[in-house]
């Protein structure tokens, strides 16, 4: 480890004594109709950054066969093509009417046309759950009950249904374990993502209703060419702390006609040591494996097939009284687009597909003396829907319409084994999840105008849904006179961006949108979902949950700094969560009573999120981001539970031999958090820091390796939202100090 140390403080200290010299050429961006300059545009070029001057200019050293990536908030993004680029010149754009929601994007990789100079997202790659890309952001935290896999994300304290997770703006996947092991994230593979877009509020109506927020996981693009093409590649990586090795490669062929690719992903670890020595359970193995093909079935037409399986094996979640035995997951989509010219509708955009997840857990693996039963549950759930939305531009005013519907159905039995006592021997059944669906049939809108700099918006969602079970429990019913619903959720956002001078934007965003209660809010029966061991008991006549929110967003761009700032404030009605009813009593004497899922009335949230990037030169680069959120019961004036705390991080970073060598040094600090709900058994958290070092490297044109050392000096800490091991108090701790090393091959 000492050798490790050194041998990455020597690279950190090359870097800072290394200086690259480029001979610059120049692009200049104008506006396609007034001729006037695009000024403050950001632009990628291999590991070239920064934005467009006051005249539109971008100086850059000319990379063959590779085109640029330009952004701007009028122009929205698109890319200069290598023969521009290779001459320099003028590069005209006109005005591009985009929706801009108080939104975060976390790119996954670099297009193929940049990843001929530089490839260096191993990370992205190799991620064997696709929450730990968002956590690379302190705009989420995570719900831990396992070491190794099935983070639940959190984000400004919004969780589970309250937030909108979707692939591709449609497909969804819905949890079979009761307890989550195999929340909707778990399900997705990251080696086939090229981005994630979070749209922070209620505010984009167009995916389905997120009243904490949308995260949207968007595919590598349908790309064809004149030319055959074969591409692929080749990562894999391994940690020291925890025996992890991740594995995943893709192979594709593209024509004029076809894009066929086909890929897979393997990941597998062991316990591992938190800070303080302690052993942690977190064993798990994890697989992926699909392929999709994309056909070109006229100039104006696309439709592309994909199917994706995705497994886990005997996973160990500490904090629940279950392992995760076995989690087989089916991914099937189908997706058509064609395009229209010379009309007012530009584009139809139609998607169906299946999700269908086949999941059991038990408790054979947990090391229990003494054993008093055993127990495992086997659960089934399906996704499937269509979606269809269609373009409009008519002058200055683009908007979409379109409708969709989704079902969700559950089921599944728990068996109980009596081990010991009077009931020896004895097989109790229980039945978590009643057969029950949820069917959600909505239409949307949403346009935007735009004039001299001021963009409006205005998006509405009208939603049906019904709530529905077919395997009633007698318990369930007598505790509960109707289980069948229906309920209509009207959506409403408005926005406003106004761009001003000198690379300074402002921005209001108001909505009010309601959801209607999840299928485990609704008609979960006598089983332990929550933070302490209380077992759940579902509510069908629960009221929608309303949230009423704001966003104001500023933001400041130069050539060299780019500032973000977004606060919010959210009041919300009907909040969804659960009391303690002492006249029901639990089916396990592990359990010490009985929640039901209530109504409580109005709460309310606020904080913000702040960031601040800076390029020092062409080699250095450094950055500053925070989040905060504040959450309060206004019914009870107790803190809503599971709040991340104050979360900021630094990122100090360089890039040397024209890109081919990047380092940093990041460095992370969670406050403490002392606002707590006692009600739900939470307890107050320590700050906490860490330091991490990374150094990635291009050996060669498709070759590249990256090493790294995360929690450098080894703290033992917990993050707020992990929970407390089953059967004792202690919480699901971080991995203390490892190293990391992963090799990427691609062609």
């Amino acid at each position: 480890m000492k050798n490790l140390l050194l041998l990455v403080g020597g690279v950190l200290l090359l870097c800072l004594i290394t200086i690259t010299n480029t001979t610059a050429q120049r692009v200049q961006l104008m506006d396609e109709n007034s001729n006037e300059p695009i000024s403050f545009a950001s632009f990628q070029y291999g590991n070239q950054i920064g934005y467009s001057d006051d005249l539109g200019r971008i100086d850059y050293k000319y990379l063959k066969e590779t085109q640029m990536k330009v952004s701007h908030i009028n122009y929205g993004s698109w890319e200069i093509e290598s023969d521009i680029l290779q001459k320099g010149g003028v590069a005209s754009r006109a005005i591009q009417l985009q929706n801009l929601y108080p939104t975060t994007v976390i790119a996954l990789r670099l297009k193929s046309s940049e990843t001929k100079d530089l490839k260096l997202t191993l990370d992205d790659n190799l991620s064997h759950d696709a929450t730990s890309v968002l956590l690379r952001n302190p705009l989420f935290s995570s719900i831990q009950k396992s070491g190794g896999y099935g983070f639940d994300p959190v984000m400004r304290g919004f969780k589970y249904d309250q937030l909108n997770i979707v692939l591709n703006g449609a497909q969804g996947a819905t949890a079979a374990c009761p307890n989550r092991m195999d929340p909707p994230t778990s399900q997705l593979a990251p080696n086939t993502i090229s981005k994630v877009e979070v749209i922070k509020g209620p505010y984009g109506l167009r995916y389905g209703t997120g009243l904490g927020a949308t995260i949207n996981f968007i595919s590598e693009p349908l790309l064809f060419s004149s030319e055959n093409r074969l591409n692929g590649r080749v990562s894999t990586s391994y940690e020291t702390n925890g025996n992890l090795k991740r594995t995943e490669a893709r192979i594709g062929h593209v024509s004029e006609k076809l894009n066929l690719n086909v890929f897979g992903a393997w990941s597998q670890g062991d316990d591992y040591l938190a800070g303080d020595g302690k052993l942690v359970q977190a064993d798990f193995e994890r697989g992926s494996l699909g392929g999709d093909i994309g056909l070109r079935i006229s100039k104006n037409q696309n439709l592309k097939l994909s199917a994706i399986r995705n497994l886990a094996r005997d996973t160990d979640f500490a904090a629940l009284g279950m392992d995760l035995r076995k989690d087989d997951t089916w991914l099937l989509n189908a997706d058509h687009n064609i395009n229209f010219e010379n009309s007012l509708f530009k584009t139809l955009h139609t998607t169906a597909y299946l999700s269908k997840v086949n999941h059991l857990m038990d408790n054979l693996l947990k090391p229990l003396d003494p054993r008093m039963m055993n127990a495992s549950t086997l659960a089934l759930s399906q996704n499937y829907g269509m979606r269809t939305e269609g373009k409009i531009v008519v002058r200055n005013i683009q908007g979409y319409i379109g409708a969709d519907t989704r079902i969700e159905t559950t089921e599944g039995i728990r068996e109980r084994e009596m081990l010991m006592g009077s009931m020896k021997g004895m097989i109790m059944k229980d039945n978590p999840w009643q057969e029950s669906q949820l069917q959600k049939s909505g239409i949307f809108g949403e346009f935007t105008w735009y004039k001299n700099g001021l963009r409006l918006v205005a998006a509405t969602r009208f939603e049906a849904v019904i709530a529905q079970m077919n395997a009633e429990d007698e318990a369930f019913v007598l505790n509960n006179a109707e289980w069948n619903a229906t309920q209509l959720n009207p959506n409403a956002s408005v926005g406003m961006l106004k761009n001003l001078n000198k690379g300074v934007s402002l921005g209001l965003w108001i909505a009010r949108a309601q959801r209607s209660a999840s299928i485990s809010e609704r008609f979960i029966n006598y089983f332990s979902i929550g933070q302490d061991p209380y077992e759940l008991l579902g509510n069908p006549s629960l009221s929608p949950e309303i949230n009423n929110q704001a966003d104001l967003t500023f933001e400041w761009r130069t050539k060299k700094v780019l500032v973000n700032l977004d606060v919010f404030a959210s009041y919300l009605n009907d909040y969804i969560s659960s009391v303690i009813d002492p006249t029901l009593k639990p089916k396990t004497t592990m359990s010490p009573g009985v929640r039901r899922f209530v109504n409580l009335g109005d709460a309310f949230k606020t904080g913000f999120e702040f960031s601040w990037t800076q390029q020092f030169n062409k080699q250095f680069s450094h950055g500053l981001a925070t989040s905060y959120t504040y959450g309060q019961n206004l019914e009870s004036g107790e803190a809503l539970p599971e709040i991340a705390p104050m979360d900021v991080r630094y990122n100090l970073g360089g890039e040397f031999f024209d890109g081919t060598l990047r380092t940093s040094i990041v460095l992370r600090y969670v406050a403490k958090q002392g606002r707590i709900a006692t009600e739900y058994g939470e307890t107050e958290t320590p700050s906490f820091s860490t330091v991490g070092l990374n150094c990635e490297y291009l050996i060669m044109k498709n070759l590249s390796v990256s090493a790294k050392v995360l929690n450098l000096f080894n703290q033992n800490y917990y993050e707020h939202l992990s929970r407390s091991v089953a059967s004792v108090s202690s919480r699901v701790y971080a991995k203390g100090r490892t190293s990391q090393f992963a090799l990427n091959w691609s062609f």
